[in-house]
C-alpha cells in the first residue's frame, strides 16, 4: 500500500538521526518543500543549533505552526523491536525515534501547509493573513539557541504571532482527547550543604553535611506548596540527585549536594518558593550555597479564537470532546506565549515518547494533518469552509 503524503514525509524525517542538536538535514528537506509551496524560508543558525523560519504572506493575522526536528538519544538500539531510524510501519504503526515526539506532527504541519498554499492559490480572495512554520533543533537540549533565539529575532523586527499551534504530543489514550492550554513553571536548584571533613571514628572533630541534610530534606519533600487551581495542578517538588563523599568509607565528607526541581503553578510564584526554602534552610541552621535555574514560567492560553476553533475541529474530525489542561513537562511554548500569541499544544498520543519502540498510529497522522489544516484555514478566512 502506498504511504499517504503525511506518512511518507514522517518516515523520511524519522530516517534522519537528528539527535539534539544535530538537525541531520530535516530542516533543509522541509524548507525545500515549503519553498515549492510559495514560502519564504530563513535558516537561522545560532551556535550549534539549526532553526527554520518559513512564512507565506506579509499581512496579519499570522498563524504559526511550531515544533522541533531534534530527538532524544535512542538508548540501546538492540532493545528496540524495530531499528530506531528505519521508520518501519508494522500493522499500521510507525516505529522510530521521533515518530511521536515530534516528527509525525511536523510532517502533518508541512502537508497541511502545502494544501493551504494550494487552496490560497485557488481562492486568494477568501484567505487573509499569513502562514508560517517555526522549527528548531534545540527543544530536547538546553533550549538556549532554538525557539528562544528565533522569538528574539522576530521581536527585533516587529514580526508578531497571533496564533500558534505547537505540535507537542498531547493526546493520552486516543488522538484528540487532550490539548495543552499552558504549562507549569519549572524551577530547578542545586543546593550545597557544607560541613567539615574528618575521620568517621572522630565525629566530634567533623561536621557531617549528610546528617544535617537528612532532617532538612525530610521536611522539604513533605511541604505542601499549594492546591493548584482550575487550570493548574498543585506545585510539586522532586529530588533528582544527592551526592557526597570522597569515595572512601571512613571519611566524613565536607559537602553534600542536592539537586531538586519544582513544577509550579501560578498559585505559588518562583520568588515565594525561593523564600520558603531559604527560611527552611535558616530554620535548620545550615551553611549552604544554592544555585537556582528558573527555566520556565507558567503560562496559560484562555478562551479565544484558537482554543474555540481547535476544540470544534477536533470534535468534527474525531468525534471527541477534547480536554484542555496544563499537565506534562516544559515545552517551547514558554518562549512563544509571552509574546502575546494565542498558543495551544496539540499532537499525537504521547505514551511512547522518549521510550524504546517510540511509535505513532500511521492513520493518526492524516487525521492530525486534516485538523491542522482546517484550524489554520478557519482562522485565516472570513468564513468557515
Amino acid at each position: 500500500m502506498t504511504d499517504s503524503a503525511t506518512l511518507a514525509l514522517a518516515r523520511e524525517l524519522v530516517r534522519r538521526p537528528s539527535v539534539t542538536p544535530d538537525d541531520a538535514g530535516c530542516q533543509q528537506l522541509i524548507a525545500e518543500r515549503l519553498q515549492a509551496a510559495g514560502f519564504i524560508t530563513e535558516h537561522l543558525r545560532f551556535g550549534a543549533v539549526d532553526n527554520l523560519w518559513a512564512r507565506r504572506g506579509d499581512t496579519g493575522p499570522l498563524f504559526v505552526f511550531a515544533g522541533h526536528t531534534d530527538v532524544v538519544p535512542t538508548g540501546e538500539a538492540s532493545r528496540w523491536s524495530q531499528a530506531p531510524f528505519d521508520a518501519n510501519v508494522v500493522n499500521g504503526v510507525l516505529y522510530g525515534r521521533g515518530a511521536a515526539d515530534m516528527k509525525g506532527s511536523v510532517a502533518a504541519m508541512i502537508t497541511a501547509c502545502e494544501r493551504l498554499a494550494a487552496d490560497e492559490g485557488d481562492h486568494a480572495e477568501r484567505l487573509q493573513g499569513s502562514i508560517a512554520v517555526l522549527l528548531t533543533s534545540d527543544e530536547e537540549g538546553p533550549a538556549r539557541d532554538g525557539t528562544r533565539r528565533v522569538m528574539e529575532t522576530l521581536d527585533a523586527r516587529d514580526e508578531s504571532i497571533d496564533y500558534c499551534l505547537l505540535g507537542e504530543p498531547s493526546s493520552t489514550d486516543v488522538l484528540g482527547d487532550v490539548m495543552r492550554l499552558g504549562r507549569r513553571g519549572s524551577l530547578g536548584a542545586r543546593l550545597t550543604i557544607k560541613g567539615r571533613q574528618g575521620h568517621v571514628a572522630y565525629p566530634h572533630l567533623a561536621d557531617n553535611p549528610v546528617h544535617r541534610a537528612a532532617p532538612f530534606l525530610a521536611e522539604l519533600v513533605s511541604m505542601e506548596w499549594d492546591q493548584g487551581d482550575e487550570h493548574f495542578p498543585p506545585t510539586t517538588l522532586q529530588v533528582s540527585n544527592i551526592a557526597a563523599g570522597t569515595g572512601a568509607t571512613n571519611v566524613i565528607p565536607a559537602e553534600c549536594t542536592v539537586d531538586f526541581n519544582l513544577r509550579y503553578s501560578p498559585a505559588t510564584p518562583a520568588e515565594r518558593i525561593k523564600s520558603r526554602i531559604q527560611s527552611l534552610i535558616e530554620a535548620h541552621a545550615l551553611h549552604t550555597s544554592i544555585a537556582w535555574n528558573d527555566s520556565a514560567r507558567p503560562f496559560l492560553t484562555g478562551n479565544g479564537a484558537l482554543v474555540d476553533t481547535l476544540q470544534t475541529v477536533i470534535h468534527e474530525v474525531t468525534g471527541i470532546q477534547v480536554e484542555g489542561n496544563t499537565a506534562g513537562g516544559t515545552s517551547d511554548g514558554r518562549f512563544i506565549a509571552p509574546s502575546g500569541a494565542q498558543l495551544v499544544e496539540f499532537g499525537p498520543i504521547n505514551a511512547s515518547i522518549h521510550a524504546l519502540d517510540e511509535h505513532v498510529n500511521a492513520s493518526d497522522l492524516d487525521l492530525l494533518s486534516s485538523i491542522y489544516e482546517t484550524v489554520a484555514r478557519r482562522l485565516l478566512t472570513q468564513q468557515d469552509t
